[in-house]
């Protein structure tokens, strides 16, 4: 697809440049095996960018972007920059813009219960057994998010405060084209998800979905409200295969669908435009709390890059490989500390990095194994 393949990665904020050296021992992996030339280059976002210079978004960091075939995110933020002005904030004043900047309308966020983490799920053991592997199709940059106006008025009590929902029938559209897509690839089923009882903007979602959906007559289509579907969660998730969600709505779905899979640091996701370029990022935060300690789980760093090999390089094989490696490592039971339930039975973000990696090896049977781990 490309005789270079470049990625802009953005190590971030707290454990996000930790959880990305993991990362690079990966890279060297799939560029070593597959004879490919994958090249980094980092820049600087969010609250070190604030701390450096001031902004959230230097100019140098959206070229770099802007040169790249994708971008690789770790995470931004952190209770250090909770009280700037709103639009200097590290996640409004760089993710938010770089989302809406690049048009990454599609945002994917696939959550399951890996074997060998059945026991960190809260729900029953005879509700998991059923299974749980989900897409959570979620709409990025219009709805409640984006849309004006919103602001401030009034003074005293009198004082208030107006957020505006807003969807165009090109973007419903654009989004359950999506969904119906990747429904075809798995189970040929969708749960569009809205208010229409309530919301006029769920009216049309509604019905312009129904609308796409007879361009897709293999894919089964459901329709459920926002306070249904986040009971139907915890009580059969084994039901949904596809989720299609508005922003808002998705931002909800997405963290309970990463809730019952038992931790968020096992979920990656992935955010595009129409020409597959897009920001690859884990789906928890900055967690500025185990900054620097060498506990943080990078599987979702991981997870994210193997993402990006997919749906941006259309390197397939190459991602089923590193996915597979990270099962096996969870099938031995190697887990890092908050995938464990005794708080000294676990291994560092360094050590579950090094561990996958050669899984990796192991999966190609590489005769360089010796020399491939002293670099990893």
């Amino acid at each position: 697809m490309f005789s270079n393949y470049k990625i802009a990665v953005l190590p971030g904020d707290g454990i996000g440049p930790e959880v990305m050296k993991q990362v690079y021992k990966i890279i060297y992996l799939i560029n070593k095996i597959f004879k490919l030339n994958i090249i980094t280059k980092e820049y600087k976002i969010g609250g070190i960018a604030i701390d450096d210079i001031n902004i959230p978004l230097p100019l140098n960091t959206l070229l770099g972007c802007l040169k790249s075939n994708a971008i690789l995110l770790g995470s931004v933020g952190g209770n250090r920059w909770d009280n700037l002005p709103s639009k200097k904030k590290p996640e409004i004043g760089s993710l938010l813009f770089l989302r809406k900047y690049f048009k990454l309308f599609n945002n994917l966020r696939p959550s399951k219960l890996y074997l060998g983490l059945e026991y960190l799920c809260p729900l029953k053991k005879e509700i998991y057994n059923k299974g749980l592997d989900i897409l959570c199709v979620r709409e990025l940059i219009s709805g409640i998010y984006f849309g004006k106006p919103k602001g401030y008025n009034g003074y005293n009590k009198l004082k208030y405060a107006f957020d505006t929902e807003i969807y165009y029938k090109f973007e419903i559209e654009k989004i359950a084209h999506v969904a119906f897509k990747k429904a075809l690839e798995r189970k040929l089923k969708v749960t569009s998800v809205d208010k229409s009882n309530v919301l006029q903007s769920s009216i049309l979602w509604r019905k312009t979905v129904c609308n796409i959906s007879k361009l897709y007559p293999k894919v089964e289509l459901n329709h459920m409200y926002i306070d249904n579907i986040t009971m139907q969660l915890i009580k059969n998730p084994s039901q949904f295969d596809v989720i299609l969600c508005s922003n808002l709505f998705g931002d909800i779905i997405s963290d309970e669908c990463a809730m019952i899979s038992g931790s968020i640091g096992m979920l990656p996701s992935a955010s595009l435009n129409e020409n597959k370029f897009g920001i690859y990022e884990p789906a928890g935060g900055s967690a500025p709390d185990i900054s620097g300690k060498n506990i943080a789980n990078p599987i979702a760093q991981i997870l994210s890059f193997s993402m990006l090999l997919k749906y941006s390089f259309n390197l397939v094989k190459e991602s089923d490989i590193i996915d597979n490696s990270i099962n096996k490592v969870l099938k031995y039971g190697y887990k890092t500390k908050d995938l464990t339930l005794n708080s000294k039975d676990f291994i560092s973000t360094s050590e579950i990095g090094s561990l996958i990696s050669c899984f990796i090896i192991k999966e190609n049977n590489i005769n360089e194994q010796n020399t491939i781990r002293k670099n990893i």
